[in-house]
């Protein structure tokens, strides 16, 4: 398990790469590339005819990302066969979790969950130490968000599938057709206490780093604590803006400090810089400061 530990025990993700799982260059490249997470992909960007040899190397590549304190999330397929021998290839110490694509239901989770379960077990791991990622990727599983992702407490983050969603639901992927359902899964996500992960818009542009920094700006305001990129060049911009600033953190301080001065004084709201302060805002500062001390410990400073 990486450092960067919430005290929920959901590790901070800014930044989650996808590296294909059969490409040695890749993996033996990925570590360099500063992201929160790498995702060892067995699914979409590995040809079937690859697979066997992707989980092949995969306990190998596993330890290879993770050299400079990256987490390890393996990306596994849907269909009940692949999916049985990616998790008998992923589930090992090394990885921290799994990431379950075009997820239909609360049952579907759960039924993994076993699988996992039986393999820690025979394995001699600790139990649940596998977390999942969910990835809704359908309007039928868009309508189920809420259960999915609360179907289990190994969940620790849900997403949207932007392209697999544009396909299943006859749209073509923009940050305005998919604003509704991305937000939709973040609220789930939160519901669930669980991270929401993403960008309002597709990831599929990443030469404009400019349009990408103002996705990612925006995707924060909305709530989005990370997202996953397939290009390099994004994961510094993801890092940078999914931190809180140096400005949100010193507001975020004056805040918790003025409001826990003014209670012991026996006043129940405040202004601070002329806003008015109560209790959400010092939820929200409180939130705030507990996530840069995340960011801190997983980035050893």
């Amino acid at each position: 398990m990486g450092s960067g530990m919430m005290s929920n025990e959901n590790p901070v993700w800014r930044s989650l790469l996808y590296v294909p799982a059969n490409n040695p260059r890749f993996v033996d490249k990925a570590h360099t590339r500063g992201a929160d997470a790498i995702i060892l992909d067995l699914e979409d960007s590995v040809p079937a005819a690859e697979r066997d040899k992707a989980r092949a190397m995969l306990a190998d590549s596993a330890a290879k990302v993770s050299r400079n304190g990256a987490d390890v999330v393996v990306r596994i397929n849907r269909p009940e066969e692949d999916s049985r021998l990616d998790l008998e290839a992923a589930v090992i110490p090394e990885v921290t979790a799994l990431m379950l694509p075009k997820v239909d239901d609360a049952a579907h989770v759960q039924g993994l969950a076993n699988q996992v379960a039986a393999l820690e077990k025979e394995r001699g791991m600790k139990p649940e130490s596998i977390r999942f990622v969910v990835m809704v990727e359908s309007p039928a599983a868009l309508f189920r968000a809420e259960e999915i992702a609360a179907a289990h407490p190994r969940n620790l983050a849900a997403l949207l599938g932007g392209e697999d969603f544009a396909a299943t639901a006859g749209l073509v992927p923009d940050p305005e057709t998919l604003f509704l359902p991305k937000v939709t899964v973040l609220f789930a996500a939160r519901a669930a206490g669980i991270t929401p992960l993403g960008m309002i818009g597709t990831v599929a542009d990443y030469k404009d780093l400019e349009a990408v920094r103002e996705n990612i700006r925006r995707s924060r305001k909305f709530g989005f604590e990370g997202a996953s990129c397939i290009h390099p060049s994004v994961v510094p911009l993801l890092n940078e803006e999914m931190s809180p600033s140096p400005e949100e953190v010193d507001n975020a301080r004056r805040v918790v400090e003025a409001y826990a001065e003014a209670e012991n004084k026996g006043l129940g709201a405040i202004t601070v810089d002329g806003m008015m302060v109560d209790v959400p805002v010092v939820d929200r500062a409180g939130a705030l400061l507990a996530r840069h001390r995340a960011i801190k410990a997983r980035e050893g400073t």
